[in-house]
């Protein structure tokens, strides 16, 4: 990521079998005291992005990779 952006926002890579996502944060979690707490919203927020992101024309262009 630009380095100017690396300064601003904190990143996260998350990998399972299948994806490699790295993703930079620029919600500020740390106004949630409660360490499960702020999972739980930061996983809440990441289901959200996900949900929109499906619903956007990027997620089929992003798909036609892989057609033959």
């Amino acid at each position: 990521m630009d380095d100017f952006l690396d300064d601003l926002y904190p990143e996260i890579t998350l990998e399972t079998d299948d994806i490699i996502m790295t993703i930079a944060v620029k919600k500020d979690y740390s106004q949630i005291e409660n360490l499960n707490d702020r999972k739980k919203e930061f996983l809440k927020d990441l289901r959200e992005f996900i949900d929109e992101f499906d619903e956007t024309p990027e997620s089929l262009e992003f798909m036609r990779y892989y057609e033959d």
